[in-house]
């Protein structure tokens, strides 16, 4: 198992559609992908199935997955190069530095799909949905720029959405249950290898859409840590 992660590491160094810890990588996307067209973002991306099955969907969009691990996205970038999909690049870097890769307003929208949920209530910050996260994404989301939580923890979608009414950003939507739903578009029902995992075992997906459309004073983190002790949203 060693030997194929050093392998991989070193594969993807020659792939075109990955990027380790780049310099001055915000003025390069536009050249990398040739084109103007919006930029959606995938963090943790792990296999990046999401990252590749959004590029097949929507080919007039640019994707990039981001994700520390390196042989992971090996796995989404060799099956971008393998279908012929030049919408979709892979970005290694830890999610804390995404605003260094982008300029601000340069994202159209952000995608988390079955994240870590850092149950412990000592790993709160760790959450990508936590505000200490969302203020980076803000940095580089356009003004109505969208994110996207997909996730089989009802721990973290409870919280998420305990963020989203304290801190009085938009909700557009919000499904307990993801595939009771009726109304479901194709971007739903992409599936990756953690979902299918079922590691949360709660036999259900959440789903949350929320717009940054408002200041995250730092202040109210301690006002957020006080409602996860007292009402169970850890």
């Amino acid at each position: 198992m060693a030997h194929k992660k050093l392998q991989r590491f070193q594969e993807i160094k020659t792939f075109p559609n990955v990027f380790e810890m780049p310099e001055n990588m915000a003025q390069r996307w536009t050249k990398h992908f040739n084109n103007q067209h919006p930029l959606v973002l995938e963090l943790a991306c792990g296999k990046g199935e999401y990252t590749v099955g959004l590029a097949r969907l929507y080919p007039e969009n640019n994707y990039i997955g981001v994700d520390i691990k390196g042989n992971r996205i090996w796995r989404g970038a060799l099956t971008a190069l393998n279908e012929d999909l030049h919408n979709v690049a892979f970005l290694r870097t830890p999610i804390e530095q995404i605003q260094q890769y982008f300029f601000p307003n340069s994202v159209d929208a952000i995608w988390i799909t079955f994240p870590d949920p850092q149950l412990r209530l000592s790993k709160a910050k760790k959450r990508l949905t936590h505000p200490r996260f969302l203020r980076l994404y803000q940095q580089i989301l356009q003004p109505n720029g969208v994110v996207y939580l997909k996730t089989d923890s009802p721990n973290l979608y409870q919280f998420t959405k305990t963020v989203i009414n304290l801190f009085g950003l938009e909700l557009l939507q919000d499904y307990d249950n993801l595939y009771a739903a009726t109304n479901l578009l194709p971007e739903h029902t992409i599936k990756t290898h953690y979902e299918q995992l079922d590691i949360a075992q709660s036999n259900r997906i959440h789903f949350l859409a929320f717009k940054l459309n408002q200041t995250l004073p730092i202040e109210k983190d301690v006002e957020l840590k006080k409602l996860i002790e007292i009402h169970g949203t850890d």
